[in-house]
């Protein structure tokens, strides 16, 4: 799992509360169970990277996408 690269972009699935990052890299994860409220905190921070860290990583299952 990423968590020091920089992201590249991110996605989110309302209906499915899963959201998807994509790094740098190249690697895409989706993040499951993810808040619509949790989605908008890390689209608006300012550091995507660091809140990602403390906020999503760790705290939602996840999976890499193929």
């Amino acid at each position: 799992m990423q968590t020091t690269a920089s992201i590249h972009a991110i996605r989110y699935e309302e209906d499915r509360h899963k959201l998807f990052v994509r790094f740098n890299d190249g690697e895409e994860y989706v993040y499951v169970g993810v808040t619509g409220e949790a989605h908008r905190s890390f689209v608006d921070s300012d550091s995507r990277e660091a809140h990602f860290a403390s906020e999503i990583s760790g705290r939602y299952p996840f999976n890499k996408v193929e």
